[in-house]
């Protein structure tokens, strides 16, 4: 009988399956579905996960301009961005921004700054894609549906 290896094969990048996952943002806590988005960008649902490679999910997001957050953070969280010249930090709460042009930018950021920083992490977020509306021009990936509210009674808000 052989004996059992005490180390996990490492994936290669061409042996990496990569699905396609779709989320209805709907109600969902923005920070909730981040977290849970991020692990799926990153690949660490998957029992062959490697920190050096990109293993992870494409997933692809609807309905951002109608996600929740708790609290008083719509009113009380403030984005902040630097122009680059002395004394110019912008900042712009999070109702703003949802209420504005690019309401899907609450998502990508959340899940951005949830994402390691470097090379490999600009190359995982490449495989998100979020859409204010219910429309999007992945239909021919088939993506399977992934209901994070049901994942548990807190990551939706009024039920």
């Amino acid at each position: 009988m052989k004996a059992l290896m005490k180390t996990t094969k490492p994936a290669l990048p061409h042996e990496v399956e990569k699905k396609w996952l779709i989320i209805d943002a709907d109600g969902l806590v923005v920070g909730r579905m981040a977290s849970i988005v991020a692990n799926i960008l990153r690949g660490k649902h998957k029992p062959s996960f490697t920190p050096h490679v990109d293993c992870g999910d494409n997933v692809i997001i609807i309905n951002a301009d109608k996600v929740k957050f708790t609290g008083n953070k719509l009113k009380d969280k403030v984005y902040y961005k630097h122009t680059g010249y002395a004394g110019g930090i912008k900042g712009i709460t999070a109702g703003k921004v949802l209420e504005g042009r690019f309401p899907e930018r609450v998502i990508e950021k959340a899940i951005e700054r949830m994402i390691p920083r470097g090379p490999l992490g600009r190359q995982q977020l490449r495989n998100l894609r979020v859409f204010a509306g219910t429309e999007h021009p992945h239909e021919a990936q088939n993506p399977e549906v992934l209901d994070i509210g049901a994942m548990n009674r807190k990551n939706k808000v009024g039920n």
